[in-house]
């Protein structure tokens, strides 16, 4: 091996390990430790503690007054990760429903589309929405016309 291309293995070697991806703040943490990053003034921090709640599902339940405080701040991707956690809390995060319900107006379409989807994983508790729902599926963006008819469809499905 030339001394050139010595220095180009070692060059990619260390750039190879400067890929290897990060741990996310969210990631290994626990319901608690999350709960605590929703009332971070760095709405990034905001928006990580949502993401790593919606992955502890039913468990967050704990943290759905924070999460619905989030539903109305300024910042677009932290409103669409409090209702991507609060969808995925499901059924037990019924006293989100008002607040979902008033974010399928959102200006965002993300948040919208998640708020809808949010709506439909909670099921029978969410039937008070379904007026804005079927609103919604008039809406611009084809996902958020596709998530206002099927959450729709399952909230109906779950009254039967």
């Amino acid at each position: 091996m030339t001394r050139i291309s010595a220095q180009f293995t070692v060059l990619g070697l260390l750039a190879i390990a400067g890929c290897q991806s990060k741990a996310l703040p969210h990631e290994g943490k626990s319901v608690a430790e999350l709960q605590a990053m929703l009332l971070s003034k760095d709405s990034n921090m905001q928006a990580q503690g949502a993401l790593g709640l919606s992955q502890h599902g039913p468990a967050a339940l704990p943290a759905l007054p924070a999460l619905k405080e989030l539903l109305a701040s300024p910042r677009p991707l932290v409103r669409q990760q409090a209702a991507l956690a609060i969808g995925q809390i499901g059924p037990e995060a019924v006293d989100a429903v008002p607040a979902l319900t008033g974010v399928l107006e959102d200006s965002e379409w993300p948040v919208r589309r998640q708020a809808a989807i949010a709506l439909g994983s909670i099921g029978a508790a969410s039937r008070p929405a379904l007026p804005a729902l079927q609103r919604l599926e008039g809406d611009a963006v084809k996902a958020v016309k596709q998530a206002a008819r099927e959450a729709r469809s399952k909230i109906e499905q779950s009254d039967k």
